[in-house]
């Protein structure tokens, strides 16, 4: 499907405040909404986003519907997802994608909002953003980190784009940074950026909303899923043909993802090794983005190039529109 792509923020932009999966945590949202507002920004509420079903922020039928009166808001330049947690696949069947298409706005997070990138790109083509929430970004005691600072509004911001010579630029751009990163499998390629928690990537198969992995370039992170889990995943995406047709792989951080002693297993290493070594394209790992305070805002739907042998990886074209 064509791409779609998002209006850059510009100061004074409103920016929707939703929580279509688990319940934020006060103090932290506060923290994030003031240092949002301190940059320039407007932030609106849709909803109560602190109330409670279980382990969601209330029901279905009212996430969804808040979820898209953010993305019908005349005022909206980008919706935030408060948190991740859990309970954003319930909603996707619930979602009026032909709304979203006409009114193509800035969606950031990740986690369980993987779920949303993969049905917002599967029907309507936007352009959305693996970055950090506003709960475990912004919300923290002592805020972004340099390196989650830098590329979320190195992404973002109208600010970032203006009177540079090409539209490409490596999103990691410190040699520290580049040095914790490890090469599986070395070369180079192309193409877009798809992915995120391998969760919620292997929750959607079967479904309308499935990824599509072809001739791309696969993004995967996760927390607490020991080695047998992220193997039972893995097998799954290969079962399903999603691996055979990759031009590349992005392993972000497995936090948490260690096996447990004393207990017979395969390591991670391992694992990862099984699924993706013999595929013949280049796999980088351990690159700063997922569950971690290095979190590295990415844009998925756009081409970007993955050299795994200089440990690089170059967004290849603007993931927002310049202007009104």
């Amino acid at each position: 499907m064509k791409p779609i792509f998002p209006r850059a923020l510009q100061s004074g932009d409103t920016i929707a405040l939703v929580a279509p999966a688990s319940v934020p945590d006060e103090s932290r949202i506060d923290r994030a909404v003031g240092r949002l507002e301190e940059r320039g920004f407007r932030v609106k509420r849709f909803g109560d986003i602190y109330r409670r079903r279980g382990y969601l922020a209330g029901d279905d039928a009212t996430r969804a519907a808040e979820l898209m009166a953010a993305f019908a808001d005349p005022e909206v330049a980008a919706v935030f997802p408060a948190r991740g947690g859990t309970g954003v696949t319930r909603l996707l069947d619930l979602l009026d994608y032909a709304v979203i298409r006409k009114h193509p706005k800035i969606l950031a997070g990740f986690s369980d909002i993987t779920a949303l990138h993969l049905a917002l790109q599967s029907q309507t083509g936007l352009v959305t953003f693996h970055s950090p929430h506003p709960m475990d970004g912004l919300g923290r005691p002592d805020g972004f980190t340099d390196l989650s600072a830098r590329t979320f509004w190195r992404t973002l911001l109208a600010e970032s784009y203006i009177g540079l010579e090409k539209n490409s630029w490596e999103v990691l751009t410190e040699e520290s940074e580049r040095d914790q990163l490890s090469t599986r499998c070395p070369g180079v390629a192309e193409g877009r950026l798809v992915g995120g928690n391998l969760t919620l990537v292997g929750s959607v198969l079967g479904t309308p909303y499935e990824i599509d992995t072809a001739g791309n370039i696969l993004l995967l992170e996760d927390i607490g899923e020991q080695p047998y889990r992220v193997d039972r995943l893995l097998s799954q995406l290969r079962l399903a043909g999603k691996l055979d047709v990759l031009n590349g792989v992005v392993l972000g951080q497995f936090t948490d993802c260690a096996d447990e002693p004393d207990r017979p297993s395969l390591t991670l290493d391992e694992v990862f090794g099984d699924y993706f070594s013999d595929l013949g394209i280049p796999v980088l790992e351990n690159f700063p983005t997922g569950h971690t305070a290095d979190n590295a805002t990415l844009p998925l739907g756009v081409t970007v190039k993955l050299d795994a042998d200089g440990k690089q990886l170059t967004i290849l074209e603007t993931p927002v529109r310049l202007g009104k």
